[in-house]
């Protein structure tokens, strides 16, 4: 036994070792001209289009009726997470230390997002937003409030805008979870929630 573990260390090092020696050469990242991606297009219409293309509902109320709205969309729900102040229909608590696998009964997470794209209705949710990494994911449905302010053009403006980020847990989260991988069939929830709504205000 102790044999079999000194020849897969040794096989290890090996692969590691030939991995250093043969590194490829580094290469300057290209230059991007910004002007040829800018468009003047309705930002919040298109954002609402394309979130309602990869399977999203959008939408749009003032701050003070998100409950109500919730609510009426999810009027079953009673595992419930929210981690904004914006919403008060959390009836699970959660914080840093939550393990992830106690919350497998999730029916409902509310959180915020920070920004979303225009061009592909992909949301940038932080991991001060979700708290708990496999929140959005675990969750059986998805409710992401977003200001209608924070929507931007495009991926390389949302990249200029999270930049100086703290290089922790970050997700941009495009619709319900769906593939369709096997014979093009989609299944939607395969990898996480059934249904995501976006609450723009």
């Amino acid at each position: 036994m102790i044999g079999i573990k000194k020849e897969r260390k040794m096989g290890r090092e090996a692969i590691l070792n030939s991995i250093k020696k043969n590194k490829p050469e580094l290469l300057p990242l290209p230059e991007i001209n910004r002007e040829a991606f800018h468009e003047v297009i309705d930002l919040k219409d298109t954002f609402k289009n394309n979130i309602a293309l990869v399977g999203g509902q959008v939408v749009e109320i003032e701050k003070n009726s998100i409950d109500e709205e919730i609510k009426s969309k999810y009027p079953d729900k009673e595992h419930i997470v929210s981690v904004t102040k914006k919403s008060k229909l959390g009836t699970v608590m959660v914080d840093s230390s939550t393990d992830p696998h106690s919350l497998e009964h999730i029916d409902l997470a509310i959180l915020e997002a920070e920004l979303g794209v225009s061009e592909n209705g992909a949301i940038w949710v932080a991991a001060d937003n979700s708290v708990v990494k496999a929140l959005p994911f675990i969750t059986n449905d998805l409710v992401i409030i977003l200001d209608k302010n924070n929507i931007c053009l495009h991926m390389l403006e949302a990249y200029d805008k999270i930049e100086s980020r703290d290089r922790n847990f970050g997700v941009f989260i495009s619709g319900p979870s769906k593939t369709a991988d096997i014979e093009q069939c989609l299944v939607v929830g395969a990898h996480g929630a059934m249904s995501l709504t976006v609450i723009l205000v």
